[in-house]
């Protein structure tokens, strides 16, 4: 019956099975010559894992993507999914950084105990319960390639923190983007055209700054600075309060709250490392410091590789920040030393010229090229002419 049913099928079907055959018998060695060298320098049992992983991926379940979801509350009806893609966990892992943007600060704090403890701290409560907060952080809520850090729900307040370790004047304007995106996912479920009136959690809006340029403990950043036309009484105004994280400074907050006190320190022991040696081994070294005296050993512990990695572009992304700022400085001392020399020229000529000089004559003078001179009598004579003149 079997071959009664190729036969059927014709001369050319029974050519494509044997192509086929071939092809399978003809690529087996390839892969066990490919799969055995790959696993002389991979161990075998994640050899393995890592080609049944490829394989339900690639061949299983190619239109499948692998995503975790976590579901929170809100009060929008309904909760919210915020999705993270390609997030392989499991026993002893930590998740595959996601975004070059994600940062220490973020990863710490979004252990539930420890931003509960930022919370107190800040504050100055005494919440108890980790699972009073909501966390509503927008994971793609990107304006001008930067994520909102950390939100969250709790007591009707929605707070929202960042970290920065450049001095950015830029904030309220930033958070006023994040905040009107936080408040369109949590109402998404409510209509604002009903004669009811919505309520809406209260925003609070804090920035902890751990770069150079602040002395203060804190200060406040307003929306209404950035203006163009300043106002008695702006109606529309939202306010930041930027806490400086350093040694020395905001020592009740740091002493209230362990993380943020372990966060800074660790911070410090790169920075002052990366004085004497290279990025790479300064942050091994903090990191190899930290955990042995326990400052943020377990956070360290579990999460080093990734966290090495974040530590390592968070400092060049400082360090490139630095050396634009630095750069458009001299850039502007440049251009404002050019600009004076030129005036210094322009004056030069201005009285030659009232003194009957002709072109070359002030040229030869001045020991300028005659071209340049030329150019500046022309913008001389489309300048307002002084008065005094």
């Amino acid at each position: 019956m079997k071959m009664h049913r190729i036969s059927q099928e014709g001369p050319e079907d029974t050519r494509k099975i044997l192509y086929v055959q071939f092809f399978l018998v003809l690529s087996l060695p390839i892969c066990y010559t490919v799969f055995k060298a790959y696993i002389s320098y991979v161990p075998a049992e994640k050899a393995v894992c890592i080609f049944l992983i490829s394989f339900q991926k690639i061949y299983a379940f190619p239109n499948h993507h692998y995503e975790k979801q976590e579901i929170f509350r809100s009060p929008a009806k309904g909760g919210q999914m915020d999705r993270i893609r390609n997030a392989v966990t499991g026993p002893g892992t930590s998740r595959v950084q996601r975004s070059y943007k994600d940062n220490l600060f973020r990863m710490i704090f979004r252990d539930r105990s420890h931003l509960l403890s930022l919370y107190n701290a800040v504050n100055q409560t005494a919440y108890m319960d980790p699972d009073a907060l909501t966390i509503v952080t927008l994971e793609n809520a990107v304006y001008m390639n930067m994520k909102n850090d950390v939100a969250f729900l709790i007591g009707f307040e929605l707070n929202l923190y960042e970290h920065q370790s450049t001095w950015n004047p830029n904030m309220p304007l930033r958070d006023l983007f994040y905040v009107a995106r936080e408040y369109q996912m949590l109402l998404k479920d409510e209509t604002l055209y009903s004669s009811r009136l919505v309520k809406i959690p209260v925003p609070h809006f804090i920035v902890f700054y751990n770069g150079s340029g602040m002395e203060q403990d804190s200060c406040i950043l307003k929306l209404s600075d950035s203006f163009e036309k300043q106002t008695g009484e702006p109606e529309l105004e939202l306010k930041v309060q930027v806490l400086k994280i350093g040694p020395g400074q905001n020592a009740p907050l740091l002493t209230a709250c362990q993380a943020l006190k372990d966060y800074m320190i660790f911070v410090e022991r790169v920075r002052q490392h990366a004085k004497a040696m290279i990025l790479n081994e300064a942050v091994e070294r903090a990191v190899n410091e930290c955990i042995r005296e326990g400052i943020l050993a377990d956070f360290l512990s579990k999460n080093r590789a990734e966290a090495i990695a974040m530590c390592i572009f968070e400092y060049d992304e400082e360090r490139e920040q630095r050396l634009i700022r630095k750069a458009e400085y001299e850039e502007g001392h440049e251009a404002g030393l050019r600009e004076g020399r030129q005036s210094l020229l322009k004056n030069k000529i201005r009285k030659k010229l009232l003194k009957g000089k002709s072109s070359v004559l002030i040229a030869e003078e001045l020991e300028e090229d005659i071209s340049v001179i030329e150019t500046m009598i022309q913008e001389l004579k489309t300048e307002p002419q002084d008065p005094k003149n």
